[in-house]
């Protein structure tokens, strides 16, 4: 599953998984307890897929930073918690992801993408390639 089912809602802590849309809205599990909750249409609902960060060239997907973090800690998780002092989060960010935008990524986003990636490496959700790559190798597999 890739992050296109990974949803962030608003006012809710951790992720959830996308199981299926409703007439007012969808049902979702959350990956912290896999409890099912209903969210409605007027909910803030963030798609992870969608998501991208402020560097100081571009804005790049979450995607790539999760595969960046992944890289670094060899697809375990983080050396450092989302609860660390913010200068140590901001380092390791650093190390991660040397040309972020320091004046438009706020620790708060930072603690966000830390707690995010561990959640989807507990919940052995560290598939952060592209759907559309894997569409196209499946329909080069049958050509």
């Amino acid at each position: 599953m890739g992050l296109e089912k990974i949803l962030s809602v608003a006012g809710k802590p951790g992720l959830y998984k996308l199981i299926t849309q409703t007439r007012t809205g969808f049902v979702a599990e959350s990956l912290l307890d896999g409890k099912k909750i209903s969210v409605g249409l007027r909910s803030n609902v963030s798609v992870l897929s969608e998501i991208a960060i402020y560097t100081l060239d571009e804005e790049l997907p979450l995607r790539d930073v999760f595969l960046k973090i992944q890289e670094k800690e060899n697809g375990e998780k983080t050396s450092v918690s989302h609860k660390d002092e913010k200068i140590k989060l901001e380092e390791y960010f650093f190390e991660v992801l040397p040309n972020y935008d320091e004046d438009r990524v706020y620790t708060s986003d930072i603690k966000k993408i830390i707690q995010w990636y561990n959640l989807l490496v507990e919940n052995d959700l560290t598939d952060f390639s592209k759907e559309e790559t894997k569409d196209t190798e499946k329909k080069e597999e049958k050509e």
